[in-house]
């Protein structure tokens, strides 16, 4: 079965002050299963999150001063590079546009860091890095037992083991102000819009790439085989877009 629509809305926003107006209203139905706002959201900010993760590990190969922060930076370039190849392969499978580049709060992120040396390096890392995982990690949860299309609930799977690794490395360094980190996590800052919005590519703009270590370990989502999830629903309309919150 093709999709109903010819190309789903790109999401306007993205931010942790934002909420889908009808998250679960169906907009295409696809082979996987129906596809709904949240579901093409999802797959978006995976992309979003990985523009700006990967290469603020690679910043950290470079800058970190600790061994779990140098082991931390190998984890975000491993996991985001093999996400994004899984964010690449189902988007035009379900005719999702992907952006190119993270959003400004995103961007403001790695500038923070790519300005921070020594120790104040490794504490923002850790602490930037282990607040916008678990601002994500909720959201995958519901999107995983609320998802009746089979590739977004195979890359929710995915993000779910590769976030709880890059919290997991976090903590490990020793280095998380848990009063601070949770209190940002779950009282976000209300920002504009555009903070929080990674902006569609230019047409005609070659795809960006995260490219796999030499050694890595992470693979992408395997889509051998998988079939439709239960349930249907109608196309229509290009949404209105407005997704649901994250930072990560």
């Amino acid at each position: 079965m093709a999709l109903t629509l010819g190309a789903l809305a790109y999401p306007s926003m993205l931010g942790v002050s934002t909420v889908s107006s009808s998250p679960d209203r169906v907009i295409a139905n696809t082979q996987w299963g129906p596809l709904t706002e949240s579901d093409r959201d999802f797959v978006v900010k995976v992309r979003a999150a990985g523009l700006w993760e990967y290469p603020v590990g690679q910043i950290g190969l470079q800058k970190g001063t600790t061994k779990g922060v140098i082991e931390a930076s190998k984890h975000l370039v491993d996991g985001h590079a093999a996400l994004d190849a899984s964010c690449r392969k189902i988007a035009p499978m379900l005719n999702i546009t992907l952006p190119n580049v993270a959003s400004p709060q995103q961007e403001g992120f790695v500038n923070t860091l790519k300005s921070d040396s020594g120790k104040k390096f490794d504490t923002d890392f850790a602490n930037i890095l282990r607040m916008t995982h678990g601002s994500i990690f909720n959201t995958i949860a519901k999107i995983r037992s609320t998802t009746k299309n089979s590739l977004v609930r195979a890359l929710a799977d995915q993000a779910n083991d590769t976030v709880l690794d890059h919290i997991t490395v976090m903590e490990k360094t020793g280095l998380v102000d848990f009063d601070q980190t949770l209190f940002q996590q779950t009282t976000p800052p209300k920002l504009p819009s555009s903070d929080l919005t990674p902006p569609p590519p230019p047409a005609g703009q070659p795809e960006v790439v995260l490219t796999p270590p030499p050694n890595a370990t992470s693979t992408p989502v395997n889509i051998d085989g998988l079939t439709g999830g239960n349930g249907g629903g109608s196309g229509g309309a290009s949404p209105a877009p407005s997704p649901s919150p994250t930072v990560g």
